[in-house]
């Protein structure tokens, strides 16, 4: 993450806060590092630190287990604790609410010190008036329905867990304006590319191949 934000010529104080979606390493393990960076930069300002409330004893001890101790921090580490379908107000303009998906289900049965949490989130972000769905790591098809009950505007659905032609029919039940395609290994992008160019212009204009660095305009 360090070398994504240097990559993108993002300070280390460019953001106020990190969404936590499961504990999976390349969705949280470069945390403690990304903290250690903002601290040697300087940074002073306060960060939040997003998370389901069950992942709240695992991320704080992993913390801690790093060596960063907030005592000797120039900046304040604010962690932010929701349940699932709680309404999450970050500001007066944006927010979110997380539902649990089934990313982590098979996983359960390996757990033999009944230790972990298995909490791993979907979102469904608000910005003004304007609903995104974003899924996260899915664990089926079902995961592209959690946000039925919502007029979805934007879908962010990964296509490494689930199937092109399952996305498609997310697409048809639930009507969003566009969709981005991300969690892409390199050897899929070329043909999912191919299979974009395959549909029917109308339908086919809707779906954008994300990449690290895009910028989205509401």
């Amino acid at each position: 993450i360090s070398k994504a934000l240097l990559n993108r010529k993002l300070g280390f104080d460019s953001f106020d806060g990190i969404l936590i979606s499961h504990l999976h390493p390349d969705h949280f393990a470069g945390l403690a590092s990304l903290l250690v960076q903002m601290k040697i930069t300087g940074r002073t300002k306060k960060l939040q630190i997003y998370m389901h409330h069950t992942l709240s004893e695992t991320v704080k001890d992993f913390i801690y287990r790093s060596y960063i101790f907030e005592e000797k921090m120039d900046f304040e580490l604010d962690y932010v604790m929701f349940s699932e379908d709680e309404r999450v107000s970050v500001n007066e303009s944006f927010g979110f609410i997380a539902r649990q998906n089934s990313h982590l289900d098979d996983y359960k049965k390996f757990d033999f010190k009944n230790v972990l949490p298995f909490s791993c989130s979907s979102f469904l972000f608000g910005i003004g008036t304007v609903k995104i769905f974003y899924t996260g790591d899915a664990g089926s098809a079902k995961d592209l329905q959690l946000f039925k009950d919502y007029k979805i505007d934007m879908l962010i659905s990964e296509i490494s867990h689930v199937s092109f032609d399952e996305i498609l029919e997310a697409d048809r039940l639930t009507q969003p304006y566009i969709i981005y395609l991300t969690h892409i290994s390199d050897e899929d992008e070329p043909v999912i590319k191919v299979k974009i160019k395959s549909l029917d212009e109308k339908i086919r204009s809707k779906y954008v191949v994300a990449g690290d660095g895009m910028e989205i305009i509401l």
